[in-house]
């Protein structure tokens, strides 16, 4: 019993911290000011642009049309349309590059390398964009502004495309909160922004050799059970402890999902490589407090932290036992789990969300309960990982609106 009660205070602690770091990291981030400085004679980048397209090469339309109305002039477009019927794509522009490769690529990261071997002309920087992203027509002055100040590893504010159903409403409440507890108050107070997968620019050698790392060469023969891209790639950076930038106002438009299956899918695929990536963020916290590097150490524990219905439903049927067993431990976590929804409506306000985002946390008992669902999909991933189906071809024009 003593050894049990020992166990149980430890992995409430744990709990505990976890719960209430997001609100110290929000609290903090807000006393520091973002401060870039600029070269007497800014330099103006070349941006290699590779958007990934798979069996729907359509859907990509509006991102090629949003990224050729971009402000910035120094940028090339290569759209990788892997196992897609190209037949009828009529777009065509000098800045733009259609690729169609022989055979099925069916992995995203072969896609990018596809992309940069078909390269019209060497580019000093790489962005990514999946085909139902769309760009805000400053998304390349505003990667340029930060590429001047020295960043070499930058990540969008990926928002939002549709908020046309109450489950793409909740999808993007989670996405407004995670842009900002994990990606603009880490990099605020001094350590990196986590890759949201599309949306960032990569300095073109850096970008190169992490595709040239034995983690993308393994992941090749994985399949579906390979760690996500912007996993690996973070990984990456962060061994090299190179800080990875959050630009605000580089916004990238995303598709968010529309259905309770379509969540439960995606999910699963999430939380699967969530758990594989453990280790790495281990290794991470473990390479900070050796090296003394802040970005590192803050950025393990920003992604070693357990999805937000994992660790909410642990510390309520912690808090239920504590009743029982350890009533200061139960007080405590229930002002921790009060403090962490707290601040989910707190980074909502901070990132001035719109109101149907608000209006959809009347959804999320169900998007939780299919999240919960996902966990049960990580054991086959070839058998359920799904490609996610994207349907709302809209212009940037119809989203700036």
């Amino acid at each position: 019993m003593e050894i049990l009660t020992y166990l149980y205070i430890a992995v409430s602690a744990v709990l505990f911290f976890f719960l209430v770091l997001p609100t110290l990291n929000v609290l903090f981030s807000l006393f520091t000011a973002e401060k870039l400085q600029q070269p007497a004679k800014p330099r103006s980048f070349d941006f290699g642009n590779i958007i990934t397209a798979y069996r729907n090469v359509d859907i990509a339309k509006g991102l090629v049309l949003s990224l050729l109305k971009q402000r910035h002039a120094s940028h090339h477009i290569y759209l990788v349309a892997d196992a897609c019927d190209v037949s009828d794509w009529d777009l065509q522009h000098d800045k733009l590059t259609l690729l169609r490769p022989n055979e099925p690529l069916n992995l995203k990261a072969k896609s990018i390398i596809h992309g940069i071997e078909n390269f019209v002309r060497p580019h000093e920087f790489i962005t990514v964009f999946d085909a139902d992203n769309l760009a805000h027509p400053d998304f390349l002055i505003e990667m340029n502004r930060y590429a001047n100040a020295g960043h070499v590893a930058i990540q969008g504010q990926r928002t939002a495309k549709n908020l046309d159903t109450m489950m793409a409403c909740a999808d993007a409440l989670g996405e407004f909160y995670k842009n900002y507890i994990d990606r603009i108050a880490p990099y605020r107070i001094g350590s990196s922004a986590v890759i949201s997968g599309s949306g960032m620019a990569v300095e073109a050698s850096l970008y190169k050799a992490y595709l040239a790392s034995p983690e993308i060469e393994q992941g090749k023969h994985q399949w579906k059970k390979m760690l996500q891209e912007d996993k690996i790639l973070q990984n990456f950076l962060l061994r090299r402890d190179t800080k990875i930038a959050y630009a605000w106002d580089a916004i990238c438009y995303d598709e968010k999902v529309t259905s309770a299956d379509a969540v439960e899918t995606q999910r699963s695929r999430w939380l699967f490589s969530y758990f594989q990536n453990i280790p790495n963020s281990l290794g991470i916290l473990r390479r900070g407090l050796l090296n003394f590097s802040w970005n590192q150490w803050l950025f393990g524990l920003v992604t070693i932290a357990p999805p937000m219905f994992i660790m909410l439903g642990m510390a309520g049927v912690l808090a239920v036992i504590g009743l029982l067993v350890q009533p200061w431990i139960s007080l405590a976590l229930i002002v921790a789990m009060t403090l962490f929804i707290l601040t989910i409506f707190w980074t909502l306000y901070l990132s001035r969300a719109p109101k149907a985002v608000w209006a959809a946390v009347a959804a999320m008992p169900s998007f939780i309960l299919r999240q919960f669902r996902g966990l049960f999909k990580m054991a086959n991933p070839n058998k359920h990982f799904k490609h996610t189906e994207h349907t709302r071809s809209v212009s940037i024009e119809e989203v700036l609106k």
